[in-house]
């Protein structure tokens, strides 16, 4: 048996996942829908057992979609997740979980009622090195975590390859801080508890329009101090890193999946005997996926989880803390 799902936006995003599910085998791609007509046509041809849906309520109601997938900007989530709900389909959603704080809780306060399944792709729920890590504090072995370290940069921002989504260089649903700062507060959250926001300072461009350009930032989880940097701009490679800090064992996460660890002078590569750890993260978040469905144990994203997130986030956003 494969699990029907229903693709909501066939973009960069719902593109990744159609790509990944094909590879999986436990998925059947049955239905997706894009207010593009013309890249609903693409996908179709790419993946021609595809059903091509008209309106996000026709997708919703083909009998082949057991889980409805969201990949549409952020703004839309919440609609379209209530509308799964009220056919009583379970949702796999994109982050952010949305944009607007009460409309998030409104959405989980429904699914809490519903009691139908819900999650949100944070792939450092499922990576090999995010899972290390959290085997690691939670067995103690790294001793007391003195701070928590989160450093990005992108030159551009969007990235390239984001090129055909505009909205990311947006301030009302994009910047870098809600699109990639948002995985390592969830990655945070994850290892060390709920996150409070202490000070931000987020600058903007003189525009009305454009996103964030540079935001410091100070947060705690618990007793553990969690510093946040990001900024776009000028040349050079991005900078992805999250360091863990501790006193007998610390951990630096570089580009999403180069895990590194250091007990004094040098930092050692971890989990080298993976191939390539990008894509055996894809594939456990879609073993997770199915066992999550079929109400078994997984490390999956909570639409309460991703509330969380979006809280700490947006108050960085507006410097309310």
């Amino acid at each position: 048996m494969t699990l029907g799902i229903g693709f909501i936006g066939l973009g960069i995003m719902g593109n990744r996942m159609l790509t990944n599910m094909s590879a999986h085998g436990g998925f059947d791609l049955a239905c997706g829908w894009d207010p593009d007509q013309k890249t609903g046509v693409q996908a179709k041809q790419q993946y021609p057992s595809l059903e091509i849906a008209q309106t996000v309520d026709e997708l919703i109601a083909n009998p082949k979609v057991e889980v409805v997938y969201i990949a549409s900007p952020p703004a839309s989530h919440k609609e379209y997740a209530l509308a799964a709900a009220a056919a009583g389909k379970a949702v796999f959603c994109e982050k952010p979980l949305g944009v607007d704080i009460e409309q998030s809780r409104d959405l989980v306060a429904a699914f809490d009622e519903s009691g139908l399944l819900n999650a949100v792709n944070f792939p450092l729920a499922n990576s090999p090195a995010a899972d290390m890590m959290k085997s690691e504090v939670d067995a103690g072995n790294l001793g007391t975590v003195t701070s928590v370290e989160i450093r990005l940069h992108f030159a551009p921002w969007p990235r390239g390859w984001q090129h055909s989504a505009s909205w990311l260089a947006e301030r009302a649903e994009g910047g870098f801080v809600r699109e990639v700062g948002s995985h390592f507060i969830y990655l945070t959250e994850r290892l060390f508890g709920p996150s409070e926001l202490i000070n931000a300072c987020t600058l903007y461009p003189d525009d009305e329009v454009s996103c964030e350009s540079n935001v410091q930032a100070h947060l705690s989880c618990g007793n553990v101090p969690v510093s946040f940097t990001a900024s776009a701009g000028g040349v050079g490679p991005d900078i992805v890193e999250f360091i863990i800090w501790a006193d007998k064992k610390s951990y630096r996460l570089s580009l999403w999946d180069q895990l590194f660890s250091t007990t004094g002078e040098t930092w050692q590569q971890e989990l080298v005997d993976i191939a390539d750890a990008r894509q055996e993260g894809y594939m456990r978040t879609l073993d997770n996926m199915l066992a999550w469905k079929e109400g078994k144990g997984c490390s999956m994203a909570s639409f309460a989880n991703a509330l969380s997130v979006q809280e700490s986030v947006e108050a960085i956003l507006s410097g309310d803390a």
